[in-house]
């Protein structure tokens, strides 16, 4: 006997053969329409028709009729953990106000790490619950989470250790990524390269306590250059770690293709990506992460090029890229609708960009992402008739339920509730 059975007026089945879907593959994606999901011990153990399933029999029967279930989303790039908040910055953007001018009256990201450095662990550890639960309510049941607010050991390894925690008492799985090199601090200016070295030494304490799998560093220029970059991801290789790069948000440097060269997990924000690094990612097993959030927030016109790339063959997925600067947004229903927009993407690339690709960006590949027998029950029901209408109507949460792991953690009107449990 199974535990739940829903029925829904669709149900969206993302799969892969094992890697990321690529190219035109990012166009298919199974749709049962009147379909039917059965739950026992927490895993899915039927997917099928309302028809095929009538002969089941279950403790709790669902009946969904005009809603559409999919597997939880994930989002694949975050930078959770983060003390204070930036709302004042934004009069001073409209204002025309350059990001360099901010940064020397002590905004930008310096105002981010001196408020996560003042911050304690037990109120991060707090803020990052309420961000999260905002996540799980907007259908989010994985997710990446980044440090680089501390650029100093302690704080570094202090927003990693809040990570870990939350991971462990929180119901959407986290993936830790240790981004220490996400800007030069002020007492190293001049220096990075003594910067970096300091970063790496961090790694062997990462690795003993399982605070991170993989190592970021933000590429770009007037912050670390592509050689500084490919020598320190290198290096994070050799101790044990995933590889992921912040590239080409702004200038071409060739950070895209250097990740293709090295071998990195994904290549995100790529913006600025050169016709030869898109060529490349369409050859390389590397993930395009794209984040058209934050350049809709910086109110940037040139998104990043998501129709040359799946032409190429590349591998895409979408992401918040949530942060207290450039990306304030818990919402990846939004970004859905900026990639339909904005990126223009399908409906079927979308859903298979905030699914199976996200999930194979942060290593999850072969446990999130996806709807098939034997999976954890990671699903959303929706308030909507079909798949294309997520995209269509924007800025509202269409989630009813969330289950993570079979059990019912989202119920509609459960906004302001408190999820936290252990796992």
């Amino acid at each position: 006997m199974l535990d739940t059975l829903i029925l829904a007026g669709q149900v969206v089945v993302p799969k892969s053969n094992g890697e990321a879907l690529r190219g035109t593959q990012m166009n298919e994606l199974s749709i049962i329409d009147n379909g039917a999901v059965g739950i026992k011990d927490g895993v899915v153990t039927f997917i099928g028709t309302a028809e095929e399933a009538a002969q089941l029999q279950a403790k709790e029967t669902i009946e969904a009729e005009g809603k559409l279930l999919s597997p939880g989303l994930v989002d694949p790039h975050t930078h959770l953990v983060f003390g204070g908040s930036r709302e004042h910055e934004l009069a001073l953007k409209q204002q025309g106000v350059p990001y360099l001018e901010i940064l020397a009256q002590g905004g930008g990201i310096h105002s981010t790490v001196k408020a996560t450095r003042e911050t304690s662990e037990d109120d991060l550890y707090e803020k990052g619950m309420f961000h999260l639960n905002r996540c799980l309510t907007y259908g989010v049941t994985t997710m990446e989470a980044k440090s680089g607010y501390g650029l100093d050991k302690e704080t570094e390894l202090k927003q990693l250790r809040v990570a870990k925690q939350l991971n462990e008492t929180h119901p959407i799985d986290l993936v830790s990524t240790f981004l220490g090199a996400h800007a030069i601090p002020e007492n190293y200016k001049g220096r990075p390269d003594a910067f970096l070295e300091e970063m790496l030494s961090l790694l062997s304490i990462i690795s003993k306590e399982g605070l991170a799998e993989f190592v970021d560093i933000f590429c770009e220029t007037g912050v670390f250059t592509v050689e500084q970059s490919k020598v320190f991801l290198q290096k994070a290789k050799t101790a044990g770690f995933g590889m992921k790069i912040h590239a080409d948000e702004i200038d071409p440097l060739g950070g895209t293709e250097m990740a293709c060269e090295i071998g990195a997990v994904s290549a995100d924000h790529l913006v600025g990506a050169s016709k030869e690094g898109v060529r490349m990612l369409g050859e390389s097993d590397t993930i395009a992460v794209l984040l058209p959030g934050t350049t809709f927030y910086l109110g940037k016109d040139h998104f990043a090029p998501a129709r040359e790339m799946i032409s190429s063959g590349a591998a895409v997925a979408l992401s918040t890229d949530f942060n207290p600067g450039s990306s304030p947004t818990e919402n990846l229903q939004f970004i859905m609708t900026l990639a339909a927009l904005k990126l223009k993407m399908t409906p079927e690339e979308i859903w298979n960009a905030v699914t199976v690709n996200a999930a194979f960006a942060i290593g999850r590949g072969d446990v999130a992402g996806s709807l098939e027998i034997g999976r954890k029950a990671d699903l959303v029901l929706w308030d909507v008739p079909n798949y294309k209408y997520i995209s269509y109507h924007y800025g509202v949460n269409h989630v009813n339920k969330v289950w993570k792991n079979g059990k019912l953690v989202v119920g509609k009107g459960d906004i302001h509730a408190n999820y936290t449990l252990s796992k």
